[in-house]
């Protein structure tokens, strides 16, 4: 997995979960569901680079 990519699928994850903890804690039901959107955009971003990586070996 590129070095950048896999960077960036973290910092989203981690985003995501910050937003959604944030949701959480204010009961904003939106910013709850913004920060799981954001979490499995960065699980998406990771599954591609492996799945780029798997067919380079």
């Amino acid at each position: 997995m590129a070095a950048n990519e896999k960077a960036q699928a973290k910092m989203e994850q981690t985003k995501g979960k910050a937003k959604e903890t944030a949701g959480r804690a204010v009961g904003n039901e939106r910013l709850k569901a913004e920060g799981r959107a954001d979490q499995a955009k960065g699980d998406a971003r990771q599954a591609k680079e492996k799945t780029k990586d798997t067919f380079k070996h």
